[in-house]
């Protein structure tokens, strides 16, 4: 049991960022636009994809899993500093430390790994 709840758990923290991934893909010029507006250039869209798609993809089959998770650690509080900084904005608020709560589930698994169906080493 305590295999299948890893890798649900892996699949439910990871999925928001593969969708998100792929959801760039579909909306480039509307994403890039959004970036732009943050002085974010639109040549940094391209490894944002990419690691929202390779990243989650290995954390679910259990390859690579620290790796991935510390990448994804630091996206997310990278992200939360620099699109979530208004915390005079509830929402705003709560988006940063949805961020930080992410960012903190992915040390989880920097510190553990992967526990079932995986590729990973300990």
């Amino acid at each position: 049991m305590t295999q299948i709840l890893d890798l649900i758990g892996r699949i439910f923290i990871s999925g928001i960022f593969l969708l998100s991934g792929i959801n760039k893909i579909g909306n480039y010029e509307g994403t890039v636009g959004w970036m732009e507006s943050f002085g974010i250039p639109e040549f940094l869209l391209i490894p944002a994809i990419i690691l929202e798609i390779i990243a989650p993809i290995l954390i679910i089959i259990g390859y690579k899993t620290k790796i991935a998770a510390a990448a994804l650690s630091i996206f997310c509080i990278a992200t939360a500093v620099i699109f979530h900084n208004n915390f005079s904005d509830q929402m705003q608020f709560i988006a940063f430390m949805k961020n930080i709560a992410l960012a903190g589930g992915f040390l989880f698994l920097v510190v553990n790994g992967a526990k079932s169906y995986c590729l990973d080493k300990k």
